[in-house]
């Protein structure tokens, strides 16, 4: 089902990246974003650990309490044991990265190890493991490299209106200009929807099997909640947009109309299901 979903989901926001590059080149463009989306793709399948972590400055770790807990974890469970790394924010949250389970990253911030006990620590992270176990984690590097594509090439499709470049209307052309607004509205629209849906989906999942690696659906459901807590009160500085999807809790929380269109599930919902587990 998960190897569908990345198939799916890399079809989809390719075509929506293949529509916006013709609508700026005509046919050409649409080949050149073909091409570019077919880069990205095997890009983020190779280096999205990479990339990620060094987007937010992570420190490899191998020891303390961090690192304790997600090597008993997956002691625990027969899992692979993945790198872990330490990012440098105050802000409570964590996400996992990583192609599949033998090149994968477990990330959380200082602000986590601070917030939460030893064990709604292991239930994060547990929540973490859960991603890498399924392989799932590729979708969503995969959906934020494309997506930020999608988003680069709307916002050259709006200057090459500005400038009366592009979209034009010879056999080969990309459609008038009204045809190339509409595809720069709500093309970047679409690849969001396309994130969410799958995201949201991924996140059930990932708590039902950490409720299940750690062994205690109410170390989850405890963390969860102080987690949406702090991030509503001090949401993370100098996050990409296009990541936000990849943490255990939205990190744009309390950025006003942001959290209408979260790529989270319902906090409440998310807290009822682990608790009825239990």
């Amino acid at each position: 089902m998960n190897n569908l979903k990345t198939v799916g989901l890399m079809a989809l926001l390719t075509i929506i990246l293949m529509v916006i590059g013709g609508a700026i080149g005509g046919r050409g463009g649409a080949i050149v974003a073909l091409v570019l989306a077919g880069v990205m793709n095997i890009g983020s399948y190779w280096f999205s650990d990479k990339i990620v972590i060094r987007m937010y400055k992570g420190q490899e770790v191998n020891s303390g309490m961090l690192y304790d807990v997600v090597s008993e974890l997956c002691e625990r469970n027969n899992l692979i044991m993945p790198r872990v790394y330490m990012i440098p924010q105050d802000t409570p949250n964590a996400f996992a990265t990583g192609r599949n389970p033998q090149h994968a990253v477990v990330a959380a911030t200082q602000g986590i190890v601070h917030l939460l006990s030893r064990e709604e620590l292991m239930g994060v992270m547990a929540h973490e493991l859960s991603h890498v176990r399924h392989r799932d984690i590729l979708i969503g590097s995969v959906a934020a490299t494309i997506a930020g594509a999608i988003s680069y090439l709307a916002q050259m499709g709006q200057w090459a209106m500005l400038f009366g470049m592009g979209g034009s209307d010879d056999e080969d052309g990309g459609g008038n200009m009204f045809v190339m607004l509409i595809t720069m509205i709500f093309a970047p629209m679409a690849a969001m929807l396309v994130q969410m849906a799958v995201s949201r989906s991924r996140e059930y999942a990932a708590d039902r099997g950490g409720a299940e690696l750690c062994g205690n659906p109410h170390y989850l459901a405890s963390a969860l909640r102080k987690l949406e807590s702090a991030n509503h009160q001090r949401p993370m500085h100098d996050v990409n947009d296009a990541t936000a999807h990849m943490f255990i809790v939205n990190p744009l929380s309390g950025k006003g109309l942001q959290s209408l269109f979260s790529t989270h599930p319902p906090m409440d919902e998310r807290v009822r299901r682990l608790e009825a587990m239990a």
